[in-house]
């Protein structure tokens, strides 16, 4: 026998930052880390060095992205930055010389260069664990986000993202379609599809066909939600702009094909506003839009986001917001007080919103939200809905998600008296409600006791995007 001992393999620790596009980089730097031998460590003490995935889109997330750089190079030392703070090399410079590189968003080689000048990777090793077919991920095993392209071409005002992730690049849809499949195959039972604008998909590339379980489909978001339909699992599109061809997409949710939820980023609903947020869309065309999506699929559920407080806003742009979202009757609403993000084009907006009066409006946008979303879940009392479980508490009270509810954004439905695992997939029936959530029981019977206190949130839970 040999008395080599076999070197300890190099251990990268690391921080994700930011919304699920940037998650889903995490996911592919730690991939190739893997792949090439390094060992994950969970702490920074156990690291021969950090990465560190930043985000950057609006000053709290700058400073929340700085603040990690800080605690990573004062607990370790040695840290490498990646992600969309990336772009401002010189911001992150100047505050922390001594880290070791800076990288931008979705800058895979460069981060592996990076690591390798900072840690040599370690020698081919047969006996070394194999990286799973699915890659490394960050998600429970049975949900993932399948992202669909890079980049933005939009202009709005508010938003610094395509200087920081560049223009709009669609991925192959054989190579989508591919991905979600092995991701299905080893136990992901929800796809999130994510972009900056999913509706955009394959616009980069003339919607070029590619090839799939020996079909030739298009790149485009009709064949992309059609494939993925054939998955057999909960698929939710988020980030979809609402263009007349998303019309085509509404009969699969009708189908059950795809799951009845769209994530739309609306922003606001003022003509005027949104003029000057540099936003597409007519409202009342998107309301005629919303309406005939629901004679179609009366079950749809749409989720938005929304900023107040933009630079210009007046009491009666804000109430023409309030009006149309009483309209709309959206299912799932979060929003923004207006942040002045250092880049955007919004900061030389004449007419800039008191702090104080932007948190005001928030309130009361959240509150009107909040009495829609209760109104509209106190219609579910006495329903049976299937729901996928995220959480089994020590309780045993279960913790799940029915079609109309995204991770961590929407609310939960929280199950007492059955038997669930993380990952199943049950019916329940809804027994109380309250302005985001539900609780619900065994459809054949069993009293719900001891249920979490009912009551209106102050706020939703991290918006998934402002996008």
């Amino acid at each position: 026998m040999s008395d080599v001992i076999a070197k300890p393999a190099p251990k990268v620790g690391f921080v994700s930052l930011g919304c699920p596009k940037a998650l889903v980089d995490s996911e592919r730097i730690l991939t190739r880390l893997r792949g090439e031998g390094y060992e994950i460590s969970p702490t920074y003490e156990g690291a021969d060095a950090v990465v560190v995935n930043t985000c950057g889109f609006l000053d709290s997330a700058r400073e929340e992205s700085l603040d990690s750089i800080g605690e990573a190079l004062a607990r370790n030392g040695k840290v490498i930055v990646t992600g969309c703070l990336g772009a401002e090399a010189d911001v992150i410079r100047a505050r922390f010389p001594q880290v070791a590189a800076i990288t931008g968003a979705h800058e895979y080689d460069q981060v592996m260069d990076a690591v390798h000048a900072a840690l040599p990777p370690p020698p081919a090793d047969p006996f070394r664990d194999l990286v799973p077919p699915q890659g490394i991920r960050l998600t429970p095993k049975h949900f993932a986000y399948l992202k669909i392209s890079e980049g933005c071409d939009h202009k709005c005002s508010f938003c610094i993202i395509p200087s920081m992730r560049g223009g709009h690049v669609s991925r192959p849809i054989s190579e989508v379609l591919r991905e979600a499949e092995t991701l299905v195959d080893n136990g992901v039972k929800e796809l999130l599809v994510v972009a900056q604008d999913t509706s955009a998909y394959g616009l980069d590339v003339r919607y070029q066909p590619g090839e799939w379980r020996g079909q030739e489909w298009r790149a485009n978001l009709e064949d992309l939600a059609r494939g993925l339909g054939e998955l057999g699992v909960w698929t939710r599109l988020h980030y979809v702009y609402p263009y007349p061809h998303v019309d085509r997409v509404i009969p699969l949710m009708a189908e059950g094909k795809i799951l009845p939820y769209l994530d739309i980023p609306f922003q606001h609903a003022s003509p005027k506003v949104l003029k000057a947020m540099k936003r597409p869309g007519n409202q009342s065309r998107t309301m005629d839009r919303i309406r005939a999506w629901r004679e179609i699929c009366p079950e749809i559920v749409i989720r938005s986001t929304f900023v107040v407080g933009f630079p210009g806003e007046t009491e009666e742009d804000f109430q023409f917001l309030l009006d149309w979202l009483e309209e709309a009757q959206l299912d799932r609403v979060g929003a923004f007080a207006y942040e002045n993000v250092a880049g955007a084009a919004a900061q030389a907006l004449p007419d800039h919103v008191p702090e104080e009066l932007k948190r005001e409006r928030r309130e009361r946008f959240m509150l009107a939200a909040g009495k829609i979303s209760a109104e509209k879940l106190r219609r579910k009392v006495g329903q049976t809905i299937k729901v996928l479980v995220d959480e089994v508490r020590p309780d045993g009270v279960a913790v799940a998600r029915s079609a109309a509810d995204a991770p961590e954004i929407d609310g939960n439905v929280f199950v007492k008296g059955m038997k669930l695992k993380v990952g199943d997939f049950a019916e329940v029936k809804v027994t109380r409600t309250a302005a985001y959530d539900l609780w619900a029981e065994s459809p054949t019977g069993g009293a719900l006791r001891n249920a979490p206190m009912l009551g209106v949130r102050p706020g939703m839970r991290r918006v998934i995007s402002r996008t």
